[in-house]
């Protein structure tokens, strides 16, 4: 699949299907793609946790793309809200005494888009984590109408855990845009190829827009 050959949307929300799933690699890795052909992309983490100052990782998408640190990273667009304590936006806010400012992520957004055609925005954690208290990840992405990249792997569980993202995007209506499969956890090789396979044909029965693909390592 040729990615100058997709028609992809301005801004696409990248999730994971928990926390550890590989998200900022394959934001990085799709940013890259995208990159390489020839279009004007950024990434933004619009919720960063476990960190002071900075985005770790933004820093991650940077060295996958190859860039420096660009003028928005230390304008803080591309980072908005960062917080101390690696753990879920609402508990590491009231850890630090203060609440998830969404305008200011929303604003920061806009701001990224007037520069760059494709914005690419990397989630905390899974859909369902808490932002304000029962506001989940997912109403963010709901109520911004944002097209949804889905990054899963071959871990055991996996596929369990695809498909109740996958159900949690369809209950809202929310668009499916692809899943990234991080082949970077394919410890088990029998595992990891029925969890390709199945989810791929599953993705042609009830996803048939959706795009898949799998990361191939960038040196």
């Amino acid at each position: 699949m040729v990615i100058s050959d997709i028609k992809i949307p301005s801004r696409l929300f990248i999730s994971g299907i928990d926390t550890d799933a590989g998200k900022s690699y394959a934001t990085g890795w799709f940013a890259r793609s995208m990159m390489d052909a020839g279009m004007s992309v950024i990434t933004q983490k619009f919720v960063q946790t476990g960190n002071k100052e900075f985005s770790e990782d933004i820093d991650i998408h940077r060295r996958i793309m190859k860039t420096e640190m660009l003028k928005e990273d230390y304008e803080h667009l591309t980072a908005p809200e960062i917080f101390t304590y690696p753990c879920s936006p609402d508990l590491a806010a009231k850890i630090d005494g203060r609440e998830i400012d969404l305008d200011k992520i929303t604003d920061a957004t806009n701001v990224l888009a007037t520069k760059y055609d494709h914005v690419l925005i990397e989630g905390a954690g899974g859909l369902m984590v808490p932002l304000l208290g029962d506001y989940l990840t997912i109403n963010y992405i709901s109520d911004k109408k944002l097209p949804v990249i889905l990054v899963t792997n071959g871990r055991l569980g996996s596929i369990n855990h695809t498909l109740l993202a996958l159900d949690a995007l369809r209950q809202r209506n929310i668009t499916l845009f692809a899943v990234i499969y991080n082949t970077h956890f394919d410890s088990d090789s029998i595992i990891s190829a029925d969890t390709k396979t199945y989810l791929q044909n599953w993705l042609k029965s009830y996803y048939k827009d959706a795009l898949y693909f799998e990361i191939q390592t960038i040196k």
